[in-house]
């Protein structure tokens, strides 16, 4: 192995992970008398927040993604290498890339979080989660080939499969996916097809607890239900998912166990810590929970490793009111800014109070003029609610170009619901997705063709059609 190593040199810091709590631990660090080295699988910074919005056409993966070396070309203290941590040696402050080892004085992982189908792990490739680039781009495929593959079907319940759309999970990402999925298929679409109506297009949004939108207050999660259904898109909360095979979702609500045929189902429940998590487990010996987020300590190190941090997603901070901090991008830009302010004030001789999340609240796109935000000191709803989302993630993406290039398209989609971006790419040709999906037999789509949810979704888009003004995402 070569080991790279620099002798006199400052304290060296070490960042696994460009996410928010990498990105922003390095940000805080680009003026300190350290060195920093940021290491990535990937050589950008993706804003996963607007992810779904790659996902269904809005935006493309560009838009949201910035280059880690542009961000940082003028922090002179920082250097980034792409590369993918496969091990650590927490004794010889070592982390392994490949056959190279880098040292480091300080080291702060913030690798993130994958997917988790609660140990039914032949569900993903039937079922795509929403975390990077390729996820979205393999989500856009799916949802736009759908429609293709229904304007091309002859057969009635065939062509109700691919018009059928599930998403298990209504946290932001499921509620936002299901909003955008219908404007496309109510606005977007209405004219581009000649043998297919998109407005029969069917939404099904299933969730595990008692309601959507759960980190929100109840009266938040009760308006984002009646507008999803005003949206034309079907709720169900208190349902489990418990198999999903040969295009059909089986679920199940209380006692009653039901099926729904679609060729679209896609995943937004659940997340587990990334590998490394597992690594830094048998490595240091440090507790993870059922979800393979490590446990922290009080300042966001780990046990016995005071040199040694865990932010973002892949760190369980419970330390504030007994249960742990969300998964979202405030919680690991706090967490990013307060280790590096805290790495600055050790080498001073001093230290820093424990952390501490300073909740600003939570919001979540549904419809076009129509979100919902739960703020410390105020709870919008609306049109106010939905400029509030549009003004924040604006000030949150990285670079200035980024953001002018996302208003515009925005500003576009807004006059002409036009999506610039419904490209069908990835590892399927369409002609191959729909040779593979089409092997499930007439016989067992048509049984499931007669299942309620179906019904009640029709139910709900006749009472959308007597609605006047209906919002759209």
């Amino acid at each position: 192995m070569v080991v790279v190593h620099e002798n006199n040199a400052p304290h060296h810091v070490v960042i696994i992970g460009g996410g928010f709590g990498g990105l922003y631990t390095a940000k805080t660090l680009a003026k300190a008398n350290v060195n920093v080295t940021l290491i990535d699988k990937r050589n950008f910074h993706l804003f996963q927040p607007l992810l779904y919005q790659v996902a269904t056409g809005t935006l493309s993966p560009a838009d949201i993604s910035s280059p880690l070396r542009a961000v940082f070309r003028k922090s002179k203290n920082t250097k980034v290498l792409l590369g993918e941590v496969n091990d650590i040696d927490p004794e010889a402050q070592e982390v392994i890339l490949g056959d190279r080892t880098i040292p480091y004085d300080t080291l702060v992982v913030a690798t993130g979080a994958n997917h988790s189908y609660y140990g039914h792990d032949n569900w993903r490739p039937l079922a795509p989660g929403l975390k990077t680039v390729e996820d979205a781009i393999e989500i856009r495929r799916r949802i736009f080939s759908a429609f293709e593959a229904a304007e091309k079907e002859t057969d009635p319940e065939l062509r109700r499969a691919w018009l059928t759309f599930v998403i298990v999970g209504a946290g932001p990402t499921g509620v936002e996916l299901a909003g955008a999925i219908s404007e496309l298929a109510y606005k977007t679409l209405k004219e581009d097809f000649r043998n297919i109506d998109t407005s029969e297009t069917k939404i099904l949004l299933l969730q595990g607890g008692e309601r959507i939108l759960p980190h929100m207050a109840p009266q938040l999660s009760k308006v984002a239900k009646v507008s999803l259904q005003k949206l034309g898109v079907v709720t169900q909360t208190n349902t489990r998912v418990t198999n999903i095979e040969n295009d059909i979702v089986t679920f199940k609500q209380g006692d009653k166990v039901q099926e729904i045929a679609s060729k679209t189902i896609l995943w937004a429940a659940g997340v587990k810590g990334s590998s490394i998590g597992q690594v830094l487990a048998n490595r240091t010996g440090v507790e993870c929970d059922r979800s393979g987020r490590v446990i922290v300590e009080p300042d966001l190190t780990i046990k016995g490793y005071k040199n040694i941090f865990v932010i973002g997603d892949l760190g369980n901070f419970s330390h504030q009111d007994g249960k742990p901090l969300p998964g979202v991008a405030p919680v690991a830009k706090q967490e990013g800014e307060y280790v590096a302010k805290l790495i600055q004030k050790r080498l001073q001789g001093q230290t820093l109070p424990q952390f501490r999340y300073n909740d600003v609240g939570s919001l979540a796109m549904i419809g076009k003029n129509l979100a919902v935000v739960d703020l410390s000191f105020i709870k919008l709803q609306g049109f106010l609610a939905w400029i509030f989302w549009l003004v924040v993630h604006i000030y949150f993406l990285i670079e200035f170009d980024t953001k002018l290039v996302v208003v515009f398209q925005w500003a576009w989609n807004y006059i002409t619901r036009n999506r610039r971006s419904r490209l069908i790419t990835g590892r399927e040709t369409f002609e191959e997705a729909k040779t593979v999906t089409n092997d499930v037999s007439l016989t067992t789509l048509k049984k499931n063709s007669e299942v309620r949810i179906q019904e009640s979704a029709s139910m709900s888009r006749a009472r959308v059609l007597h609605v006047k003004n209906q919002p759209a995402s």
